[in-house]
């Protein structure tokens, strides 16, 4: 099994945590990141990312409508390029 990029996310709290990046999917001029966790592996996470000038934020996806669009683009990806 391929080990997965990780990185660390400081949430609203201050609190730091680890997400392993399951992928970087860019639509139209927006870019999303599949995330999991690494202490709870079934979870993944949907986030957009946005660049500042001070960084990359991920912000959450609240429409139900952008999650499925970039759950298909994500099924497209994986059907033209499966995993060896």
């Amino acid at each position: 099994m391929k080990e997965r990029d990780v990185i660390t996310v400081q949430d609203e709290y201050g609190e730091e945590k680890q997400f392993s990046v399951e992928a970087l999917l860019s639509i139209k001029t927006e870019t999303y990141a599949l995330l999991t966790p690494k202490e709870k592996i079934e979870d993944t996470y949907i986030m957009q990312v946005k660049d500042e000038e001070d960084g990359q934020y991920l912000i959450g996806i609240n429409d139900p409508t952008k999650t499925s669009m970039v759950l298909d683009a994500y099924e497209i990806a994986v059907d033209a390029n499966p995993a060896d």
